[in-house]
């Protein structure tokens, strides 16, 4: 057998350098490159590694071990998980700041490679700087924070069992049901030290993306519930994207006409235009689907996981004999709200159901009920959009994306995560394209928007398209580090910096639930009071993009910005527009409903009458 010798860093980017993926008999490069942050723990291992022989992966410098590793989501993201970045840090802080990343990813169920340095293996030296002593069991470090949130978890404490991790890894990153975060500690004396691996370890290695089938037996019970049904109704999840289904699905709808409704990952599935898509479905979503949802007696879910806000909280199926048909890659999605399981590929199992469906096809009212639910929410859409402040300066929010919306062509993306935002992007935002809209709403992260435009970036040629971050002024402050890395590497992005002063989502949330508002807009201190009510604090993010070396622009009316859009989009660089926008000017409502914990006993009065409200809410909803 023939040997050669390397570093345990050194065998594993030569291992990483050679692994792809094979879908449909096309191959594709799985892991892209590395970023990362060097401290001690991972600068003279795998730091040593990349610098003298990184084996053709590119090293991008992050500027914030949570901001690199979300950048990295957003890449496997935008490639439909056919492509990935590792993402090396220090020990002890640095390693732990990117635990939330970890659980963005399996949240999400993206994959995502994570090397935190660890501790000495031997014990030497201990304790070291940044080493978390655990006096009842050694063994741990902080690195074992990231068990609850990977999908798979190992700590290579001798070079040879890079072998076995390596494979164990990848195992899971290339497992559609199984991906989300990997995480391979690597003890800083480890990653140094030599090991003669077989040669044959570090070939070419094809993971193959088969897809999967549904049983014969499970595809004829589900043909005869949709025969059966009278008020059909499809959600489209984010499965559709990644098992390239879209054309699929639009094929399918046509023949059968049934009415799509999307999940946030699902969105853009089907263009805006389609006559079957009815848009967003549940609490950010439209009253047409909301609407449909209500009435329907089966709905086909596919590729989703049904998260509270797709069902308002298992509130938005009220029809007492609905049942539910799952087609999915995971076992434990496709049981949720004890649903058919059709365990497949969502591509596979339209095909599957098209071969068995013959000349079924839902009924002319049916039909005609959707074109006009569709046709009064396009309607709603164009009346939101067109919304003007006539009051004071600023703009209104649903205002500012019909312009957005408007300006933005078919190669172009946004992004978005937490906020108000995701909940007018999902109602409102007219898709034209799969992979044009992108939204990370399972986690819900806070930050992860500019970090998410330098990972689409880096998924998306130069010249194809511009890639536009819609971003909130509190997601902005909690992170923006990897704009750095835009900048740097010459990636350009243009954000787009909604300023409200302050978290004014949750603000809507606490208000409408009987708080007359606390704690969430950005406010100094009242002297008076003694609480965060005084006047707005004055943040200048205009200086402070253009100190970074973005371009930034200022706009504070309808009419600045489209020029401002316009001169963000000839630019080279990465560029921060900037606008002023009126808290409480976001959609809401539309025939839903979400659960959330309220106060039983309060000295307010309206706190307790939400409470009453939420409890009868409650008991409507579904028990699964």
């Amino acid at each position: 057998m023939k040997t050669i010798k390397l570093t345990m860093a050194q065998g594993l980017l030569k291992f990483l350098a050679n692994q792809f993926v094979v879908r449909d008999g096309i191959e594709h490069k799985f892991v892209e490159g590395v970023v990362g942050i060097f401290g001690h723990g991972n600068v003279t291992g795998l730091g040593e590694a990349l610098e003298y022989d990184s084996n053709g992966l590119t090293y991008y410098q992050g500027h914030s071990e949570q901001g690199m590793a979300h950048a990295a989501i957003a890449f496997a993201k935008q490639k439909n998980r056919l492509g990935i970045f590792a993402c090396t840090s220090s020990i002890g802080p640095g390693a732990t700041n990117m635990v939330t990343a970890a659980a963005t990813a399996t949240t999400n169920r993206i994959p995502l490679l994570l090397l935190p340095g660890d501790i000495f293996a031997c014990r030497q030296p201990d304790p070291v700087l940044q080493q978390l002593e655990v006096s009842n069991d050694y063994t741990i470090s902080v690195n074992d924070c990231f068990k609850p949130v990977s999908k798979y978890w190992d700590r290579i404490l001798r070079p040879e069992q890079l072998m076995m991790a390596c494979l164990n890894a990848f195992r899971v990153l290339t497992d559609p049901a199984e991906t989300g975060a990997v995480t391979l500690c690597l003890p800083q004396d480890v990653q140094a030290e030599s090991y003669e691996y077989p040669i044959e370890f570090f070939k070419k290695r094809l993971w193959h993306l088969d897809r999967e089938a549904v049983s014969q037996r499970a595809i004829e019970e589900a043909v005869k519930l949709i025969k059966e049904a009278k008020n059909p109704l499809i959600i489209a999840g984010g499965g559709v994207h990644y098992s390239d289904a879209t054309d699929k699905l639009a094929q399918f709808v046509e023949k059968y006409r049934i009415a799509v409704a999307e999940t946030q990952a699902g969105k853009s599935a089907l263009p805006w235009s389609n006559q079957y898509n009815i848009g967003g479905i549940g609490v950010t979503g439209s009253e047409a689907a909301n609407k449909l949802a209500a009435e329907a007696d089966l709905i086909i879910a596919i590729g989703t996981r049904l998260q509270d806000f797709t069902t308002a909280s298992k509130w938005g199926f009220k029809h007492p004999r609905m049942k539910l048909i799952h087609i999915n890659v995971n076992r434990f999605d496709a049981l949720k709200m004890d649903g058919m399981l059709l365990k497949g590929d969502a591509k596979m199992g339209l095909q599957q159901l098209t071969a068995e469906l013959d000349d079924y096809v839902t009924t002319s009212s049916y039909q005609e009920k959707i074109h006009k639910l569709k046709a009064k929410w396009d309607n709603e859409i164009t009346t939101l959009y067109q919304l003007e402040n006539k009051s004071s300066s600023g703009l209104l929010q649903t205002r500012a994306l019909g312009i957005l919306n408007e300006f933005v062509t078919q190669e172009d993306v946004i992004i978005c995560a937490a906020g108000s935002l995701p909940g007018d992007l999902h109602r409102l935002w007219r898709s034209i394209q799969p992979k044009d809209y992108h939204l990370e709403y399972a986690y819900s992260c806070m930050g992860y928007e500019v970090a998410a435009g330098l990972g689409v970036r880096l998924a998306k040629e130069a010249t194809d398209g511009e890639v536009y971050v819609f971003v909130g002024d509190g997601s902005f402050i909690m992170l923006h580090s990897e704009l750095v890395t835009a900048i740097q590497e010459h990636k350009k992005i243009t954000v787009i910096l909604f300023d409200n002063h302050g978290y004014q989502c949750i603000r809507n949330l606490q208000e409408g639930n009987g708080s007359a508002g606390f704690g969430n807009e950005f406010r100094y201190r009242n002297k008076a009071t003694g609480r965060l009510d005084g006047d707005y604090i004055n943040i200048n993010y205009q200086q402070y993009a253009s100190a970074l070396g973005a371009t930034s622009i200022h706009v504070a009316t309808d009419e600045g910005l489209l020029p401002a859009l316009k001169a963000a989009k000839a630019e080279k660089q990465t560029c921060v527009i900037i606008m002023d926008v009126l808290p409480k000017t976001m959609s809401s409502g539309y025939e839903t409903w979400w659960r959330v914990g309220i106060a039983e006993t309060s000295q307010s009065s309206k706190v307790e009458e939400a409470y009453e409200a939420m409890a009868r809410c409650t008991e409507m909803a579904r028990q699964y």
